[in-house]
């Protein structure tokens, strides 16, 4: 029944979805819909948590502990993008749906990224750490750039979902490529200064 919600929001959006339809690619009757759970709503945000679970685990569990920061980054990066090629209509119902539909249902899906950026935030901390630049990158900017971070990777999903052929694995590493060349230089004391009138 999710399954066929999710496809349902994703094609529709939450406003045109109907329970109807949503039953009916269910294989279920719309009774045993409500049944299941007592309105659109309830079911529209029980498939914002499912999908937010399954993509913060998919991050989670993508990353290698005590591997190279680097190799941490990128296979964060691949596990998110994998997820999101895999499942379009998932991806949907969180960045392009849910946060447009206002209260409640912007606020599951912010609860996901504030997770997902605080997990982010701990890798580059960890990396600056491990980079003996603790006292040049402040816990400040350090979450600056784990925002920074997130918010790309989100972006960049919704784009690789639409292009035929763009692999997940290709579109992290274009973030990659982006984010670690910074991240690197920053770490090894290469900041970028604005140029001085």
């Amino acid at each position: 029944m999710l399954d066929a919600a999710v496809a349902t929001f994703a094609r529709r959006g939450y406003r045109a979805a109907s329970m109807d339809e949503i039953a009916e690619l269910a294989g279920v009757s719309k009774p045993l819909v409500y049944l299941y759970l007592n309105s659109k709503e309830e079911l529209f945000t029980a498939c914002i948590r499912r999908e937010a679970a399954a993509l913060t685990e998919a991050v989670m569990a993508g990353v290698e502990p005590g591997s190279a920061p680097d190799r941490q980054l990128w296979c964060g990066l691949r596990a998110f993008f994998t997820h999101t090629t895999e499942r379009p209509d998932g991806w949907t119902v969180l960045y392009q749906q849910a946060r447009t539909q206002g209260e409640p249902f912007a606020d599951e899906v912010a609860k996901m990224r504030a997770e997902i950026a605080e997990f982010v935030r701990e890798l580059i901390a960890a990396a600056a750490r491990e980079a003996d630049c603790d006292g040049e990158l402040a816990e400040r900017e350090v979450t600056a750039l784990a925002h920074a971070l997130v918010g790309a990777a989100e972006s960049l999903a919704g784009w690789g979902c639409e292009q035929p052929g763009q692999s997940g694995k290709d579109t992290a590493a274009t973030l990659m490529n982006f984010a670690w060349a910074g991240l690197d230089n920053l770490m090894n004391g290469r900041r970028w200064e604005p140029p001085r009138p």
